[in-house]
């Protein structure tokens, strides 16, 4: 058993809660595949060296699986994979952060085999547990909301219910709209329930819009926490894909229809003129001795707003290039900054946040 150091690594209040989590973090979309324990393993391993003490059991694509659902890719692989990953590295439990997720199931034909209703989130809790091998759960988010006649009333409660239960310590949310999130609250202030504390949502310095813009009140007013995913916009970010995409690479590789359907997003005019903007990223990367990915990341650690980045890694070495992007955040100047906009064109009117 290695002792947690946290190194350098920098810690941020999870929203308005007590709890600390790194600024990066790790899931495990990336390294469901055959040799995904090994894999996640030498993964988590390298994390922990460099201070990661928050693991979210993310989506993925499995095996060819079209769906990137926590529960659903391989009947809950990535749960089982983490909870054996857990179990043999014999980690202090109070040194690390898990979260999971609920919502849609493993496919059943049940019409109740998915959604937020009680029923689903109290059994679907329930076997999250037993896959992940825990007692508990630090954060159990809503992965979507359910806007197929679930009363909110009926979500709140069920939470609050698996938080009393001692399964889960907080609740979040994941894409939901500001509106959902306001209701979630305005529920739990009404009738004394517990409210969610973070949102999952996607953000990238290619998409900002509801991330800086709509969830904006949230943090004022709930200081509402963030765990963000796809920070590399998919790999775009990395610059990897600024010359076509390359046979060898998820999308130069597509065969699922989910990416397929990226795929000609990126290759449309308008997904085109972002990769151009992330060819020219390179020249501030340079400047600043690093990858446009650790630019990228950084980036967003420059918002206060994020309390977390969830990163994903299919190897060890991208796990330690993720991690230099703490050294690239702190050499940032508003000249960079500054810089970096210029070259994007994409920040939201509503507010200036950093």
């Amino acid at each position: 058993m290695t002792e947690f150091d946290p190194k350098d690594m920098e810690y941020r209040f999870l929203g308005n809660t007590g709890l600390r989590v790194s600024v990066l973090s790790y899931g495990g979309w990336l390294t469901v595949k055959d040799d995904s324990e090994k894999i996640t393993k030498e993964c988590f391993e390298e994390a922990w060296k460099h201070g990661v003490n928050f693991f979210d059991t993310a989506c993925t694509q499995f095996r060819g699986a079209n769906l990137r659902q926590a529960e659903v890719y391989a009947n809950g692989e990535c749960e089982t994979v983490f909870g054996k990953v857990f179990k043999e590295l014999g980690w202090t439990r109070s040194d690390y952060v898990v979260s999971t997720k609920l919502y849609f199931g493993f496919g059943e034909k049940s019409p109740n085999g998915r959604g937020l209703s009680r029923k689903h989130l109290m059994e679907g809790m329930d076997k999250s547990l037993k896959r992940l091998q825990m007692d508990y759960v630090d954060i159990v988010f809503a992965h979507r909301p359910d806007r197929d006649g679930v009363p909110m009333e009926e979500v709140v409660r069920a939470f609050t219910q698996i938080i009393q239960d001692g399964k889960a310590f907080y609740w979040g949310t994941s894409e939901w709209s500001s509106f959902e999130i306001e209701h979630a609250h305005h529920i739990a202030t009404k009738h004394g329930l517990i409210a969610p504390i973070a949102e999952q949502p996607e953000y990238s310095m290619l998409k900002r819009d509801r991330f800086e813009a709509e969830y904006y009140p949230l943090y004022q007013l709930y200081k509402y926490g963030t765990t963000v995913w796809s920070p590399l916009a998919g790999g775009i970010l990395t610059g990897k894909y600024n010359d076509g995409f390359a046979p060898g690479t998820r999308y130069g590789d597509a065969s699922s229809p989910v990416i397929k359907s990226i795929k000609s997003r990126w290759e449309s005019p308008e997904g085109q003129a972002k990769i151009e903007k992330v060819r020219k990223l390179t020249s501030v990367a340079e400047e600043l001795g690093c990858t446009t990915a650790q630019l990228a990341l950084a980036l967003l650690l420059k918002n206060p707003a994020v309390s977390t980045i969830i990163t994903g890694s299919t190897n060890v070495e991208q796990v330690r290039e993720n991690m230099v992007a703490l050294k690239v955040y702190r050499k940032l100047t508003d000249e960079h900054v500054e810089k970096v906009e210029k070259i994007l064109d994409n920040k939201p009117d509503y507010f200036k946040l950093f």
